[in-house]
């Protein structure tokens, strides 16, 4: 490790302490708890912000400001542009144009480059002509196009369920139907890495959450034996392929052990659908499974399929339902942009026709992955999927790496403490079917070359 790199980590971590004094709320010289003049007297133990200050010393307001503060000394001392909000002037292909400069991009989840395909550009753009920029209304009183229909009915089809509905979020989506099926009385069973959209959704639904450990039938088996006969409606909620540790969910079996126990089943196939199975049609294929093994289908257009918002797949008269009255899914939420589904039709028709990019993604995931082991990198518990964490302790030495790959023209942005447990910062790189395996080697040999320069940065003082 270089001098100037420990003194540019002092400078970093002493000036995330100044961003939080900088932040603390209050102007100079003014007690933030000073009371402004009111006709009507607080209530006893209330603080008084006075106007303007209503969320200046919001913790989340108080931990961003430190945080950006933090990144732009980083940036300012490294002389680079900032990784996040990284300006672009390119699609978010596998290579892009942006304020560094072209850039080997590793953090799109364009999965098999169908975000920039001429045919699913094409298809969007021939809908923007024919139905406008925006569906302008909900679909119950907007009225319908063609476009839901036909994508619907093929994702139905896909999934061997009864209906399918298309959605604008995918967050929203996963938030808005546990906020519309469950309730106080209510329970999910959520895998302990499940994705922040879900914990969002058992919040909206004021029902129990109830974690089991990672992927592990045992254990879901163990909490629902202890706690399922406490609760009415219970829902048993995985994922396909998790996004931050790249490991394959337990679907199959984790849907049995939840039947044995009168609970319905949830799979997020945010990042399994259009990745996994034979044809890429997600973890159902893959495990060769029945559509009614699962009862709530749900995953985004917005990765492999190269477009925007969400989905969910089941039951007719469950899909129906939530097409009808579900808030913030389909009720009083404007439908998806035309020009959305229209690229996402596309996409699946490039899936259909083009198998080899799914042959490809794969044999690079292979490829990256081998590599990194044979260089001694910790990967985690990933299991040779197209989402690769490269595990570097310390928020420090996380940024660090990004930052140095950055100047040397590949992107991979560090994810930190608290989105990954302390101790387990990482890089996350996202694998296409069009990264060619001389960018993932020189990827691999800048990653393994600049791992083993960290030791002089565990000294610095925290």
């Amino acid at each position: 490790m270089s001098e100037s790199a420990r003194d540019l980590a002092r400078k970093l971590l002493s000036g995330s302490e100044a961003a939080a004094d900088r932040y603390s709320g209050s102007a100079p010289g003014v007690s933030a708890t000073t009371a402004p003049r009111t006709t009507t007297a607080p209530r006893p133990g209330r603080v008084v912000r006075g106007p303007g200050k209503q969320f200046a010393d919001h913790p989340g307001v108080v931990a961003a400001a430190a945080q950006n503060a933090t990144i732009a000394a980083l940036t300012e001392q490294s002389g680079l542009p900032s990784p996040y909000f990284l300006p672009r002037t390119s699609p978010n292909d596998h290579v892009i144009n942006s304020a560094a400069g072209e850039l080997v991009n590793y953090s799109a989840y364009n999965y098999l480059g169908l975000a920039s395909h001429p045919r699913v550009v094409a298809a969007a753009t021939a809908a923007l002509g024919e139905y406008g920029a925006s569906a302008s209304a909900s679909r119950i009183v907007g009225g319908e196009i063609p476009l839901y229909h036909e994508i619907e009915q093929r994702l139905a089809g896909i999934y061997d369920v009864g209906d399918a509905m298309v959605t604008t979020s995918g967050y929203l989506t996963n938030a808005g139907v546990i906020g519309y099926l469950l309730g106080s009385g209510d329970v999910a069973f959520c895998d302990s890495l499940i994705h922040g959209s879900v914990v969002s959704g058992t919040q909206w639904a004021g029902c129990r959450r109830i974690n089991f450990r990672h992927n592990d039938p045992e254990s879901l088996r163990a909490v629902l034996r202890t706690s399922r006969a406490g609760f009415d409606r219970a829902l048993v909620v995985i994922e396909g392929h998790y996004s931050m540790d790249g490991t394959v969910g337990r679907v199959a079996e984790l849907a049995a052990v939840a039947r044995e126990y009168d609970c319905a089943v949830m799979v997020d196939e945010a990042h399994s659908f259009g990745v996994f199975g034979a044809g890429g049609h997600g973890i159902r294929e893959h495990y060769g499974m029945a559509g009614a093994d699962v009862d709530i289908w749900m995953g985004t257009l917005s990765k492999a399929l190269g477009s925007c918002g969400g989905f969910i797949a089941g039951d007719a008269d469950l899909i129906g339902a939530m097409k009808s009255s579900a808030p913030g899914v389909a009720m009083l939420t404007g439908a998806p942009a035309p020009s959305a589904i229209a690229a996402a039709l596309a996409g699946l028709d490039v899936l259909a026709d083009e198998p080899e990019r799914l042959i490809r993604l794969w044999d690079n995931a292979k490829h990256f992955h081998t590599a990194l082991r044979e260089r001694g990198m910790d990967l985690g518990e990933s299991q040779q999927t197209p989402i690769c964490p490269v595990i570097i302790p310390g928020e420090v030495q996380a940024g660090y790496v990004s930052a140095t790959l950055l100047r040397n023209g590949i992107y991979a942005a560090a994810i930190v403490a608290p989105t990954v447990p302390a101790g387990k910062e990482r890089l996350r790189f996202f694998l296409t079917s069009e990264h060619t395996e001389r960018q993932l080697d020189s990827t691999v040999e800048l990653i393994a070359a600049t791992a083993a320069t960290l030791d002089g940065l565990a000294t610095v003082p925290g």
